[in-house]
């Protein structure tokens, strides 16, 4: 068992140290909810790893028509609903759509944020360590401290701090309203143009004047390609006029000949 003074563990750390992705994933997390390490976001996956675990078993066992499966199902949905995690009459299927967003969202720091008790998610986190924020008129110091759904509506300021009051400088303004976390794909971002560097701008500059060149050697070559063109035409029409002039000759002589 080990001594009661030393807790145990958790939460479960990840299979492999560096993986891009997942790294990428853990630190817009801890930007969006303002939370102190990684090791906030591993407790939040560990919990929803037991949801998740907890209901692929009891889809299998519930096929069967098994009667304690069922009791556990419910139990597992209204502990979810209690939570305000799932919504009423979900399935054990929802609960395997779930998310590690849908855990950290239902988190004291992130509700008294959104509440608009604080200006950011961070001031949120230290006037919750500090003592200056209650739920049900009882003083939370957690953070990470799982709000229910009947608790939501009772989050507030202690009665004896200095916040309550409405002039104090560190509380949010009347008209203060608080950004909803919207959940981000990391791999749909779009791509923000890059600078090009001083090494970059030279060769460009260095290029430019290559570049009209060409353009100039181009355009001449389609003028001269364009000429001869020209005076083909001009030659196809000459020999058209000499018929002409043939045909108008033999004309006055046959006219001349007549008038002998």
């Amino acid at each position: 068992m080990g001594k009661p003074k030393f807790s145990r563990k958790k939460y479960e750390t990840p299979s492999h140290p560096w993986q891009e992705d997942r790294i990428k994933l853990e630190n817009e997390l801890i930007r969006k909810y303002g939370l102190k390490n990684k090791r906030e976001v591993w407790k939040s996956q560990t919990r929803l790893r037991k949801y998740r675990s907890q209901a692929r078993e009891l889809l299998a066992k519930v096929t069967t028509g098994d009667v304690q499966s069922k009791k556990e199902s419910e139990q597992l949905l209204i502990h979810l609903n209690r939570l305000n995690v799932l919504p009423p009459n979900s399935t054990l299927d929802d609960v395997l759509t779930l998310d590690t967003e849908s855990i950290l969202s239902r988190r004291l720091q992130t509700l008294t944020y959104l509440k608009g008790l604080a200006n950011t998610s961070y001031q949120a986190r230290q006037l919750i360590s500090h003592g200056h924020i209650a739920v049900n008129d009882r003083r939370v110091t957690v953070p990470g401290y799982i709000v229910t759904k009947e608790e939501e509506s009772e989050i507030g300021y202690t009665s004896d701090s200095p916040l309550n009051d409405v002039m104090h400088p560190a509380r949010p303004r009347a008209d203060f309203k608080s950004v909803p976390t919207i959940k981000k794909d990391i791999h749909k971002e779009e791509k923000k143009p890059i600078e090009p560097t001083k090494k970059e701008q030279d060769i460009e500059r260095v290029a430019k004047p290559t570049e009209e060149k060409t353009k100039e050697e181009t355009l001449k070559k389609e003028s001269s390609q364009a000429k001869p063109q020209k005076q083909e035409l001009v030659e196809s029409k000459e020999p058209k006029k000499e018929q002409k002039e043939k045909a108008a000759e033999q004309t006055k002589n046959k006219d001349e000949k007549k008038g002998e």
